[in-house]
């Protein structure tokens, strides 16, 4: 099972890799990053390790065994016990269940490790993938918007976390 690793300075080199690998297959279904990502990159990388420093958002890479990076899964804009979930799944490890697994792993992480009791994502309604991925992990519908000009669903889940006993408890009403 791919490891999810919170970002390290030290995953500049794979990440960018792994952003400019597979840049024309995240385009097909979400925004473009554009050609200044990359040639920012380095401050880029630097400027998420300082948000995640302050705990603003939590940035991890799914990375495989061989240390390959598959994919990326982010919090973003944390506040009051809420963030933006954001993730990307490479193209030679899509149809497989590993986006699905990861988007479980990271709520769990959400709830235990972060403190957050609610997500919200958004996903474009040309991205069927991302959509099923978030209902199956138990996102809710929550309203339409536009991300870069295109139509998007957006998504909401409350997050649990055990009681006493280990039973799952909601911590908010998502």
């Amino acid at each position: 099972m791919p490891e999810i690793q919170l970002l390290r300075a030290d995953h500049a080199a794979a990440l960018r890799a792994f952003e400019w690998e597979n840049r024309a297959y995240f385009a097909e279904s979400v925004p473009d990053r554009g050609d200044a990502y990359f040639t920012g990159f380095a401050e880029r990388h630097e400027a998420l390790l300082a948000e995640q420093a302050a705990g603003l958002g939590w940035f991890h890479l799914v990375v495989d065994g061989d240390g390959e990076v598959l994919g990326r899964v982010n919090l973003i804009d944390a506040a009051d016990g809420e963030a933006e979930l954001g993730f990307r799944i490479a193209r030679k490890a899509t149809g497989r269940g590993l986006a699905t697994d990861v988007v479980r792993r990271i709520c769990v992480r959400a709830a235990h490790e972060y403190g957050l009791t609610s997500l919200r994502a958004a996903a474009t309604l040309d991205n069927a993938g991302s959509r099923a991925v978030l209902v199956r992990t138990g996102f809710v519908p929550a309203g339409e918007t536009v991300l870069d000009g295109r139509p998007a669903r957006c998504f909401t889940l409350a997050l649990a976390v055990p009681d006493g006993e280990g039973r799952p408890v909601r911590v908010s009403s998502g």
